[in-house]
């Protein structure tokens, strides 16, 4: 294992799977103190226990991030448990929808709000106290492309990652000169198992979400984590309020 993170203590939300997972993995790689939290608690204990059985240090605390005393409660344990928090990857998140506008269902909408925009709230509101106490730490929150320009029947899901922006930003400037930077990464296609759920209803659409990103490819989770843990890093200590892509050049057309 690296050390570059040793000794620190590391909140990852989503993180039974895909992106999460694959962050979670890469802090623990990196001598990480590691909480995970998921509303799926099977494979969230299963990612907790590899971590272990790998030599790392981890623990899997079930946790609806749209409650805020869940919320509250997680991060009571780790202030417990460790004393601190250095670092917070808000990743978890909901599919979003396929429909137009015009066609879609209330509930749908308020389900993406709610996880993606108040779940996220919700985390730095008890992250950001803690952090205080030990002098600092980093956030960063999970985006997305669609939070840079327009993305059409997928209106709600843009619309919550356009609003993790803006809270991103808001609150890296409101706690710039108190040590806590606040950060967003911005996937575009990622292989993970959401996107494989939708490949699988329409096969025929693989190569041409492919062609959408001029690398010719779709993204790995590891490259996102890989970004996730730079702006973390003491190399990143001048780097705030950021929406970082990370999208095999897809914004660029």
């Amino acid at each position: 294992m690296g050390s570059a993170f040793s000794g620190k203590v590391v909140l990852v939300t989503g993180a039974a799977n895909g992106i999460g997972k694959a962050t979670a993995l890469a802090f623990a790689a990196e001598g990480a103190r590691l909480v995970l939290a998921d509303i799926d608690s099977v494979n969230g204990e299963a990612v907790a226990a590899s971590i272990r059985e790998n030599g790392g240090d981890a623990q899997f605390s079930q946790c609806n991030v749209v409650d805020g005393e869940q919320v509250k409660a997680l991060i009571g344990m780790i202030e417990t448990t460790y004393g601190r928090l250095d670092c917070a990857f808000n990743n978890a998140g909901v599919e979003f929808e396929q429909s137009k506008l015009a066609d879609a269902e209330e509930t749908v909408f308020d389900r993406i709000m709610d996880v993606n925009v108040k779940g996220v709230w919700q985390c730095m509101r008890f992250e950001i106290p803690l952090m205080l106490k030990g002098g600092g730490g980093a956030i960063v929150n999970t985006g997305s492309i669609a939070a840079l320009g327009a993305a059409p029947r997928m209106s709600a899901y843009a619309a919550s990652k356009h609003a993790v922006l803006g809270l991103t930003r808001s609150v890296a400037v409101e706690y710039a000169r108190q040590g806590i930077r606040v950060n967003a990464v911005c996937p575009a296609v990622i292989d993970t198992d959401m996107y494989r759920r939708a490949v699988e209803l329409e096969p025929r659409r693989v190569d041409s979400i492919a062609r959408l990103h001029p690398a010719g490819r779709v993204g790995k989770a590891e490259e996102i984590a890989a970004a996730v843990l730079y702006l973390c890093s003491d190399g990143a200590a001048f780097t705030t309020g950021i929406a970082l892509p990370v999208d095999g050049g897809s914004t660029c057309i």
